[in-house]
């Protein structure tokens, strides 16, 4: 029965501030009661604890600043639901804080938009904290079991500025994604790439490997160096399939920009068959163009590997389109940032 007095109290001003102390006191008691195995001043042989005054703590939510009187015993320390033993702020308002973290809200934005709430004090690194309590769940995604065939397998990276040791140096994050036997698309892992050679993508796979990976045909992917060597040592009767998309950019470094848009027009026609891209690849020798030609002629053995498999599925494996989508996705998130203090800061966000 809730006292008549909270419930006059309640329509003052600072009325639900005196109903969710009354009710979070009344929450610690009846933990008390529990734990201790008795009420207060009662004799009974279940009583594993006596009680030893109280203590004031203070609870700081989404609705102020509470002070509460959590009950103290003389065996052990008093353990309670309401709030860690050494915890001052609501759970709640740190999901919060660390959501708007992930949801590419700056630290100093969320520090500014939480003083507003009545809560001082909270620095960035503040913030940052508050979000390395994502870790446990990001490292659980990052070493889950592979359980289902993915015969096509995508790649693509995306490039941060990350500190390391007193240099800040661009790295790739490379986030893969698998389609399994049942059409549907399972990201991986995102991964931290400090170079493109053959031993990184070996030992890249041979992880992938270990959580399960199995029934890769095809890997699509923008070019990476080392890649050709890697899958087929990982993937025995696999091939690797060139992004038609990469492809293209590939080509047009070399091209003048007044000619770019309809050599993308002639790059589209000519995908799908390999004497159009030889010819499209001898038109651009033909106009001096000599770097763009041999980047096709470089490219043309692993461009149309596609072809080989279903063709209603062409559409989705010629490219790494797909997870561009997510990598643009991060890159919003990310943007807020700048330069991450370190790669384990740029995996937590992005994983």
């Amino acid at each position: 029965m809730i006292p008549l007095s909270v419930l006059e109290d309640y329509q003052q001003s600072d009325g639900m501030r005196n109903l969710t102390t009354w009710f979070l006191n009344l929450v610690m008691q009846l933990e008390a009661l529990h734990q201790a195995g008795a009420d207060r001043h009662e004799r009974t042989a279940t009583r594993t604890a006596h009680r030893n005054g109280t203590l004031d703590r203070s609870l700081r939510t989404r609705y102020g600043d509470y002070t509460l009187t959590k009950p103290q015993f003389r065996e052990r320390p008093f353990e309670t639901n309401v709030f860690g033993r050494y915890a001052c702020v609501e759970k709640a308002m740190v999901n919060a804080i660390a959501g708007s973290y992930l949801q590419s809200v700056s630290t100093r934005q969320v520090e500014s938009i939480i003083a507003h709430l009545g809560i001082d004090q909270l620095s960035p690194s503040s913030v940052s904290r508050i979000a390395q309590n994502h870790d446990r769940e990001v490292q659980e995604f990052l070493a889950r079991p592979i359980e289902h065939p993915i015969p096509y397998l995508f790649h693509d990276a995306s490039y941060y500025t990350i500190r390391d040791g007193p240099l800040y140096v661009s790295k790739a994050l490379l986030v893969s994604a698998g389609v399994r036997e049942d059409g549907y698309r399972e990201l991986l892992s995102p991964t931290i790439a400090d170079c493109e050679n053959e031993a990184f993508w070996s030992g890249f796979f041979d992880e992938l490997k270990e959580r399960g990976l199995t029934g890769v045909q095809l890997v699509v992917l923008e070019g990476h160096r080392g890649i050709q060597a890697a899958v087929a040592s990982a993937f025995k009767g696999a091939s690797w399939q060139m992004c038609q998309v990469h492809t293209t950019r590939a080509v047009l470094r070399s091209v003048l920009k007044k000619d770019q848009r309809e050599i993308t027009d002639l790059l589209r026609e000519a995908c799908g068959t390999e004497r159009r891209l030889q010819e499209c690849a001898d038109d651009l020798a033909g106009r001096g163009y000599t770097r763009a030609a041999a980047t096709i002629e470089r490219l043309l053995p692993w461009h149309l590997n596609y072809t080989a498999f279903l063709k209603e599925h062409w559409n989705r494996i010629q490219t790494t389109n797909g997870i561009e989508r997510i990598n643009k996705e991060i890159k919003r998130r990310t943007r807020v940032v700048g330069a991450f203090p370190s790669e384990h800061a740029l995996l937590r966000l992005a994983g």
